[in-house]
């Protein structure tokens, strides 16, 4: 059986297990992983499982009944603390760590209430969710937290990589990886939570998901793959059309509205296909196989066609739309950078003609 229905996780449960059989569970913790694979749910569970009144925590088994478990899961526990990104900030605002803000009084800050004894005589656990947005300052503030840390006290950072947080954060925490979920086990859970109607569906899906059940879920949007088609189409001409393509992903960007999170998950699945539709362009100038649907395919074998790429400016692009991606949730506007990545798309093109003419 699943622990408390969280699935895939099972080697990271039986960690937590013999740390806390063990009386050596440590005190600071940064979770890693895509997004939409369980690492909030799994922050959230195990502070059910410190917190709970009725079992021991040594068992990490949560009743779910007593009024901590309730308050825990309604997230109105005093000795569960949480912060995030607020919207529409680049950063982890100091303040909400620390307080000493005219916005961010001290006694509503992480640190502080993290300091105190815990309410409920056992454990204080607090989680930093959008620890990819903690600036420096931010992460420094954390320093004497994570060096001197609060009696039964439990710190959880979350993260898409390690990569992405700064030596201070990564020689400090204990490094816990949450793999991607399995295809099968997404395909299951995209039925389950019934965000497709059929099981083809849900298959095809999970083959582009890479693993993350919050991108299967974004990727059900049927507009998402009408898009795709005229985006792979546009990519493999030459010379590269920017300027109509970057209009076209912007009009399709606005289809998702006003809320900038619908906005932000349709601008990220665009990059996204463009990056993997240039890693693949890559793996074909190199004389590997293509690893993709037969419309990915189909519109990579015509761009190698063209002559604008070779293997080195395909892996060059690709880098780029991944760093274009990084600046997605950074409060960039939008219209500034998908034009201007897009223009440095063609200019690399332009680049390997201009080598090869001299």
């Amino acid at each position: 059986m699943p622990w408390l229905n969280l699935v895939g996780h099972d080697d990271v449960v039986a960690q937590f297990r013999n740390a806390l059989r063990q009386g050596r569970l440590a005190s600071t913790f940064l979770f890693v992983g895509l997004e939409g694979i369980g690492k909030r749910l799994f922050a959230q569970q195990l502070a059910q499982s410190l917190l709970c009144e009725n079992h021991d925590e040594k068992l990490l088994d949560p009743c779910g009944a007593c009024p901590a478990c309730i308050q825990v899961l309604a997230g109105t526990h005093p000795d569960f603390l949480t912060v995030g990104r607020p919207a529409g900030k680049s950063f982890i605002p100091v303040g909400l760590l620390k307080g000493d803000e005219p916005d961010y009084p001290i006694h509503n800050s992480l640190l502080f209430n993290l300091s105190l004894r815990p309410f409920g005589g056992r454990r204080k656990v607090a989680v930093i969710d959008d620890a990819d947005y903690l600036n420096q300052e931010g992460a420094n503030c954390l320093l004497k937290t994570f060096e001197e840390p609060p009696p039964s006290s439990v710190l959880i950072l979350i993260s898409s990589s390690a990569e992405r947080q700064l030596p201070t954060i990564r020689s400090r925490a204990q490094l816990i990886r949450f793999q991607p979920l399995a295809e099968p086990l997404v395909a299951k859970l995209l039925v389950e939570k019934n965000i497709v109607s059929s099981a083809e569906e849900a298959e095809r899906l999970a083959a582009f998901s890479g693993g993350s059940l919050t991108r299967a879920a974004e990727m059900a949007d049927p507009q998402l793959w009408i898009f795709r088609t005229d985006l792979l189409n546009r990519l493999s001409q030459s010379p590269l059309p920017s300027v109509s393509l970057s209009q076209t992903l912007l009009k399709f960007v606005d289809e998702a509205g006003k809320e900038a999170p619908p906005r932000r998950a349709r601008l990220r699945l665009a990059i996204g296909f463009t990056a993997e539709f240039f890693r693949q362009l890559m793996r074909r100038l190199t004389g590997l196989a293509i690893m993709g649907d037969a419309e990915l395919s189909a519109a990579v074998d015509r761009a190698a066609q063209t002559g604008s790429w070779d293997a080195e400016s395909a892996a060059e692009a690709a880098q780029r739309s991944l760093d274009a991606m990084t600046h997605v949730d950074r409060n960039a506007n939008q219209n500034t950078l998908v034009e201007a990545w897009l223009d440095d798309l063609l200019m690399l093109s332009r680049s390997l003609a201009l080598q090869r003419q001299n």
